[in-house]
This record gives structure tokens, sequence and C-alpha cells, in this order.
């Protein structure tokens, strides 16, 4: 049976001075698949370059919305050219961030709209950031939708049930973290059960976020069995159910992704 980790941060601190002992502890757990995130454009070749190193990480080029106000001026052309490097299969992360509001607000939105485009035109899907900013985010892209189709994936779910539905509804999926295993997480456990299975993924975020019994802990994509565990018993579902639910889920979004022949034993 294999899990994928759908979102991870190998070229950063805490990972990438060990990034080989990082991946293959999380094969050992059943990790088949990494997609490893870019945040800033001036670290794609990090990106890259960790993906020609292993045959089971994939990447994705784009700009974080905290990266909106130092990485002006970059287009959904500079984009879509980096798509071309066969092992790049999504764009971002990109979104609305109006809990740190680390850059300014307009140029937040301007960058979404670039990498919404570059979705569009190259049919990749695109990686969601949204926090406290659920009708924007909504706003934008059911917009955006009218000028043409893109797939999408609200990455480390925390938001609302009707917002989670709205995502649904306009066709995108949802994925969720360690998150999903605090004790303070209640409200997105409840969300949690209502995600429709062939629109559900898991990640971990690392090295963020360390789901239980890691909390407080570097995290790495080994962890990602221990929220699929728990999100299976919340859903009341078959463990191998979900862990094949979820990779067929990457798989069809992520299309581009060359999927394993075989797969890890958890």
């Amino acid at each position: 049976m294999m899990l994928v980790d759908s979102h991870c941060h190998l070229n950063y601190e805490g990972l990438k001075h060990d990034v080989d002992a990082v991946v293959e502890r999380a094969r050992r757990a059943g990790v088949g698949t990494f997609l490893s995130i870019n945040t800033k454009l001036r670290e794609y070749e990090e990106i890259t370059a960790l993906v020609e190193r292993f045959p089971d990480v994939f990447g994705t080029v784009g700009i974080h919305p905290h990266e909106a106000e130092n990485e002006t001026g970059i287009g959904a052309q500079s984009l879509i050219e980096r798509t071309h490097h066969p092992k790049i299969v999504g764009i971002g992360e990109t979104g609305l961030d109006y809990f740190y509001d680390n850059a300014p607000r307009d140029l937040q939105k301007t960058s979404f709209l670039e990498h919404i485009a570059a979705a569009r035109e190259t049919g990749l899907p695109l990686i969601v950031h949204t926090r406290d900013a659920e009708a924007d985010t909504y706003e934008i892209m059911t917009q955006e939708l009218e000028k043409g189709p893109f797939k999408a994936v609200i990455h480390c779910f925390t938001g609302s049930q009707p917002f989670m539905k709205q995502m649904v509804d306009l066709g995108f999926y949802i994925s969720l973290s360690g998150i999903v295993t605090f004790k303070k997480a209640a409200d997105l456990q409840e969300t949690a059960k209502l995600v429709p299975d062939d629109r559900l993924l898991v990640e971990t975020d690392s090295p963020f976020l360390a789901p239980v019994p890691y909390r407080g802990k570097t995290c790495e994509p080994a962890f990602v069995e221990k929220t699929a565990r728990f999100v299976a018993d919340l859903r009341e579902v078959d463990f191998d159910r979900l862990a094949t639910q979820t990779t067929d889920n990457f798989f069809r979004l992520f299309s581009k992704a060359e999927r394993p022949q075989g797969g890890g034993a958890v």
C-alpha cells in the first residue's frame, strides 16, 4: 500500500541537510511519492535539483503569498517556462494569507491571478494557500473559472465547512495536514469527515505542523502515515482504503506525475 505526501518542502531547513535519510525514512513508512513545493522563484533550482536526484520526488513552481512583495513582476509566462521540466507537475504554492499579511494584499492578489493564468494555460493543478481569506479566495477562483477551467487543491486545509463545500463544488480538492490530528481541531475534524472520497489528499507541509504524536518536532514526510491513519479513523474507513483513495486522487489531479510501479508497504 502506498501513500503520497502531496505537499512538503524538502529544500527547507530541518530537512535539506539530511534529505537522503528523510526520504528513506518516508519510503519505509510507505510513502511512494513526494511533492516538494516551490515557494520562492529564486529557489526553483533547488526544487529541480531534488526532483532530478530522487525518482519518487516531483516538484512545483510558484511564489508563496508571503513572498509576493519580494518577487514582484513575475508573470504567468515566467511560471509557464519553468513547467517545461518533466518533473515539475504543479503551479504554486500561491494564494492569499491575511493572517500574517507579510505582503500587501493587492500584491498577493496580483500574484495569485498570474499563477491561475499559468495553471489554466498549462493544465497543471494550482496549489492554493489560503488563511483568513476565504471570501476573497472564493471570489477570485469563481471569477477566474468563468474565464476558463483550471484544476486546484486547497492545501493544508483549515477553513470552515462552508468554504470546503464551496471549493468542492467548484471542482477542487482538499488536502489535510497534521493539523487535523490536534486536540483543538474539533471543527476541522468534523469538516474532514465530509470531504468527498474523490477529492481528498493528505500531506505533511513538512518541516512544519508535525501530527500527533510528533507535535513539536520537526515534521517530515514519513509522518503523513500518522495523519492518514487518523483521518481514516475519523472517517470510519479502513486505512488501506484511505491510502488507496488519496493516492489515486493525487495522480488524478497531478496527472503529469508518473505513478510508480508497485508501492511502499505500510
